[in-house]
This record gives C-alpha cells, sequence and structure tokens, in this order.
C-alpha cells in the first residue's frame, strides 16, 4: 500500500467510501454557487506528496453527474508528483439551474496510478495494423459497423 503525505488547509482528510474502492472522495473547502450553464473553481482543502512514479487522477463523481448535472470541467484532472499546492477543481454546471456546492460535499474523486515516462522517436513510417487509420465510430455502435 502506498503511502500519501497530505496537508489539511481546512481539516479535511481524503478517503474511501468503501473497501476496495479505487478512488478516495475530495471535498470543497468552501460553500460555492455554480451557475446555471456555468463553471466555478472550488478548492478542496489538501495539498498531497504523490511519490515520485505516480500521478493522481481527479474524476467526477456520478452521482454529481447523473442527479444534478454537474461534472469536471477539463473531464479529468492530472495531479504531478512535484505539485504540492492546493488541490483544485473546476465544476461545471450543464442544467438551468444554479447548483450550491456546500462545504464539506463530496466533489470529485483522485485515484492514484502508477506511470512511466517515456521517450521518443521520430520514425518516417509506424508499423502497420488490422485498424491502421481508422478512428472515431471505426468499430460501429452495435457490433455491426454502421
Amino acid at each position: 500500500m502506498q503511502t500519501i503525505r497530505i496537508k489539511s488547509i481546512t481539516g479535511a482528510v481524503p478517503r474511501y467510501a468503501h473497501p476496495g474502492d479505487a478512488g478516495f472522495d475530495l471535498s470543497a473547502a468552501s460553500t460555492v454557487a455554480v451557475p446555471a450553464h456555468g463553471h466555478v473553481t472550488v478548492g478542496t482543502g489538501i495539498a498531497a506528496e504523490i511519490p515520485q512514479g505516480f500521478v493522481g487522477l481527479v474524476f467526477p463523481r456520478s452521482g454529481l453527474g447523473c442527479k444534478h448535472g454537474i461534472a469536471l470541467r477539463n473531464c479529468v484532472g492530472v495531479i504531478d508528483s512535484g505539485y504540492r499546492g492546493e488541490i483544485k477543481v473546476t465544476l461545471t454546471n450543464d442544467t438551468d439551474e444554479p447548483f450550491e456546492v456546500y462545504a464539506g460535499d463530496r466533489i470529485c474523486q483522485m485515484v492514484i496510478v502508477p506511470h512511466e515516462q517515456c521517450s521518443f522517436v521520430v520514425v518516417d513510417e509506424l508499423e502497420d495494423t488490422e485498424r491502421g487509420h481508422k478512428g472515431y465510430g471505426s468499430t460501429g455502435i452495435q457490433g455491426d459497423a454502421r
């Protein structure tokens, strides 16, 4: 088990909701209104010391998206191991009504994942594959490539 050192600015401590969960919840450090069809940046009240070779990936909470139309503006946030500032997220509201976020509300989740940095080699051609250059929609929607 990896240990993540945190600095709690507001006294909040991230936690896993259930044993075996990949993501731990981060909460709002202050009360803010997310305007209808707008966005607002919210602090989580914590800074983290993510070990070298790992990254914190910040994801939206499904309940906020499905039930309230609230998502992360950049879809997935990346917290690099060298960052030591407060973790903040930008919430976006896809509804016609403002949404109130209260201090202590769980607003996103973070997963700590190992990663590698790569070296890059410029080549004239790439190896061919069965898929090749086929991109968006190349497999269809019902297995029939329509």
